[in-house]
């Protein structure tokens, strides 16, 4: 990219801080005020109009979806030379998802860190949504915890264990701040990310006080031994270089019925899930029965990640 090209961008990205802005117009204005830029024949040649002007999510109708899906299927078999499906599970009427976590049996093996990796495609550079902390008993302060713990043999004496992940909060930060509305809440509870939408501006990811979003920063390393080919458009997708990433409940999973993969690799039972709009679940049970709290509670970003303990 050229240098006024370049500077033109940033510009726009300053410009833009703390106002809502159709991308559509952004590229506009980019394209227009740089139309005398000569863009280098590798990045031409790389470059999908069809992508950059692609629809919001939002706005894309059924059959425009069925062209986008397309699209990314015929990309990732160019890419690692296997078939794959994308599928676009809706959210559930009168659902609303929430996650607890029993910090009193969490015995910190962090399998739940690999199960995420493995069920949403994350490159090898982000590693995991999840982050486990090795913490002193006696605090809940994660900036006491040690996240990279040696050893093999856990618990720990004088240990407890704190995953972290987002938390897909009612008053989201990170939503707030993206100036093209990239990413949003669902009706469901979850925090989704149109990836194809998004501009890596990276203001999301400084708006999370949970650490929970994260960057592509270079072209994503993925095993195509272990590349889960059931996938979904806002969620375990394979990312491209440039984009933010995150948590989604494994969205793929829950909304057909099943439980995050996360929950299901635990194994001490730690990890709660469901529909807490439900007064026969469980996970509205352990609301009703158990003194739950929250993470940074006084920033009032009202998460719908729980922990407690027996």
């Amino acid at each position: 990219m050229s240098k006024k090209l370049d500077n033109k961008l940033q510009n726009l990205m300053e410009n833009s801080l703390g106002k809502k802005v159709k991308r559509r117009g952004f590229l506009k204005t980019l394209v227009t005020d740089s139309a005398a830029t000569v863009v280098p024949v590798k990045t031409a040649s790389a470059f999908s109009f069809e992508k950059f002007f692609q629809k919001h999510y939002k706005e894309l109708s059924a059959e425009q979806k069925k062209k986008v899906f397309a699209r990314i299927t015929k990309e990732q078999k160019d890419k690692f030379g296997v078939d794959i499906k994308i599928l676009d599970p809706n959210p559930l009427d009168g659902v609303k998802y929430a996650y607890a976590l029993n910090l009193s049996t969490c015995n910190g093996s962090r399998k739940c860190v690999t199960a995420c990796a493995e069920e949403n495609n994350i490159p090898a550079e982000i590693g995991s949504y999840i982050k486990v902390l090795e913490m002193p008993i006696g605090t809940m302060n994660p900036e006491k915890g040690t996240l990279f713990y040696e050893g093999k043999q856990v618990p720990k004496d004088g240990k407890y264990y704190l995953p972290v992940q987002c938390n897909h909060c009612d008053n989201s930060p990170c939503t707030k701040v993206c100036p093209v509305e990239a990413t949003w809440k669902e009706k469901d509870g979850i925090v989704v990310v149109d990836y194809d939408w998004c501009i890596g501006c990276r203001y999301c990811q400084a708006a999370c006080p949970y650490e929970a979003r994260h960057f592509n920063f270079k072209e994503p390393t993925i095993d195509v031994s272990k590349l889960n080919t059931q996938q979904s458009y806002l969620s375990n997708r394979v990312r491209p270089k440039g984009v933010m990433e995150k948590c989604t409940f494994c969205l793929q999973r829950s909304r057909n019925g099943q439980y995050p993969a996360c929950l299901e690799a635990c194994p001490t039972g730690a990890r709660k899930f469901g529909n807490i709009l439900d007064p026969k679940s469980e996970i509205n049970q352990i609301f009703k029965k158990k003194r739950v709290f929250v993470l940074k509670e006084e920033l009032n970003t009202m998460p719908q990640f729980f922990y407690y303990f027996d």
